[in-house]
């Protein structure tokens, strides 16, 4: 469904899947595509939105675990797509395939295409790209400067934040990386797990809660 703007949120669907986006334009950039058991039922739910899967131009990956990159494989052979991920993250990626299996999550072997800079897109589609570790080496965040609109992956959901617990991740890197991402005066936080939050009040005081709850 549309959320805001050129912006698509398509809500996780079940074990080992997370929230997916898209941001509309040229290019087309579907964020986090999550678990390839739904792929049927999200591109049936991007075609009620009037969204053709050839659209897409670039697939980005948050992080590389396997329920927000599983699907990348399945997106990219229907849209010809390039898969980025963050320098950092492509050492993890291996890692996280095995964790994939070991949880019973088999994820369709990809290429990574290229890495991604300082900002993706261009024009409405333009993303900042904010290095966001913690609860892997190379997380990410992507900030959309016009509508302050962050898409922020498993680094901090409404009333929680990544887990730390997983090989790559860091306690005190997840600290900084939410104190950095919380000054923006956010209007939308697009989390990879749960509800959008909406509203800079909102936002504020969710950062507030989880920075003295969980930090």
């Amino acid at each position: 469904m549309r959320l805001v703007g050129n912006v698509y949120w398509y809500p996780e669907r079940g074990l080992g899947d997370c929230n997916t986006y898209l941001v509309r334009g040229d290019p087309t950039i579907l964020v986090d595509p999550g678990s390839p058991r739904y792929l049927r039922r999200r591109l049936r739910e991007m075609e009620e939105d009037g969204v053709e899967v050839e659209e897409i131009g670039l697939i980005v990956n948050t992080h590389s675990h396997p329920d927000h990159c599983g699907a990348n494989r399945p997106f990219q052979e229907l849209s010809g797509a390039k898969i980025l991920i963050h320098r950092e993250e492509e050492d993890h990626l291996k890692f996280s395939l095995e964790f994939g299996r070991y949880f019973g999550m088999e994820v369709p072997r990809f290429e990574v295409d290229a890495y991604l800079g300082e900002r993706v897109g261009r024009g409405e589609t333009e993303l900042l790209v904010l290095h966001t570790p913690g609860h892997s080496p190379g997380s990410v965040s992507l900030y959309h400067e016009g509508l302050r609109l962050l898409l922020c992956g498993d680094l901090v959901f409404e009333g929680g934040v990544g887990r730390t617990d997983f090989p790559g991740g860091s306690e005190e890197e997840l600290a900084r990386s939410i104190e950095r991402v919380s000054g923006l005066g956010l209007q939308y936080l697009l989390p990879g797990h749960g509800s959008v939050l909406r509203g800079e009040e909102r936002i504020r005081r969710n950062f507030e809660f989880v920075k003295g709850y969980f930090l």
